[in-house]
């Protein structure tokens, strides 16, 4: 792995992508003198020196400074990380968009990243410019693979949202579960077999979001029938890169307190 300093710049109104308060997060972070972004230069798989990728995500609401809840974003920075590529990371008050993003960002949206000079929006396009880019160690799902999973996301924004008991939500939840289940103990442990790929870095964010969420607002888990799926969520969970890039519990259950009262 080569060796990178990632550093995180934290947005205000009164701040600009080239004068910013730079905070400690984890032990990767540094704080310099002057406020400057320096970082570490890496020798990219084409032979020249890869800079850092800027990437604006969203900060936390409980903890200013911290990371915020975005489970896309989280996808994001899940793939730097295990690409093993340097990043400057600049946090965005979503409540008070800077001036700065919003010339980058004109929706307001995060996550976004700056690659080969032009900042690009959303996050299936960010990983898959950054595979292009960046195809060692390898992180492509198969393309007959890429599907699975992909209607447990909808699926458990419905069964959160549902007044009703009876809607249905809770049995489809259940089903797409099943079905990853099933799959899962034929071709597990990740979607592409034994080695994690884009579609787990896709995946796993959304799972923490869905096992945090459920268990606040509708006492509700994954059952522990079934067991591939818990694996599955246990080994995600458990990696580095996710445990660097997730987000606090306190912002995932803050950040999806509107969707459950509308």
């Amino acid at each position: 792995m080569a060796a990178a300093t990632s550093l995180v710049a934290r947005s205000s109104t009164a701040l600009t992508p080239n004068h910013v308060h730079l905070r400690s997060l984890v032990p990767r972070y540094r704080l310099l003198r002057g406020f400057r972004l320096l970082s570490t230069r890496v020798l990219s798989v084409t032979g020249g020196f890869s800079a850092p990728v800027e990437v604006c995500v969203k900060e936390s609401v409980t903890v200013p400074g911290n990371l915020g809840d975005c489970p896309f974003s989280q996808r994001v920075l899940l793939t730097l990380e295990e690409k093993h590529l340097p990043y400057d990371l600049k946090l965005v008050d979503i409540a008070n968009r800077p001036e700065w993003f919003l010339k980058v960002s004109p929706e307001g949206k995060v996550p976004v990243a700056k690659l080969d000079d032009k900042w690009i929006a959303d996050s299936d396009i960010i990983t898959q410019t950054i595979e292009e880019k960046f195809p060692e160690p390898p992180l492509a799902t198969p393309l007959e693979k890429s599907s699975v999973g992909s209607k447990l996301f909808s699926t458990f924004i419905a069964f959160l949202k549902s007044k009703d008991s009876n809607d249905g939500t809770e049995k489809a939840l259940l089903s797409e579960l099943t079905s990853f289940d099933e799959y899962l103990r034929e071709n597990g442990p990740f979607v592409n077999g034994e080695k994690i790929s884009a579609s787990d870095l896709s995946l796993g964010p959304k799972l923490y979001h869905l096992e945090i969420v459920l268990d606040f607002y509708k006492n509700w888990s994954v059952p522990v029938s079934f067991t591939h799926v818990r694996n599955y969520m246990e080994l995600v969970f458990s990696r580095e890169s996710f445990v660097k890039t997730r987000a606090l519990k306190e912002d995932v259950i803050a950040g999806w307190r509107s969707k459950v009262a509308a």
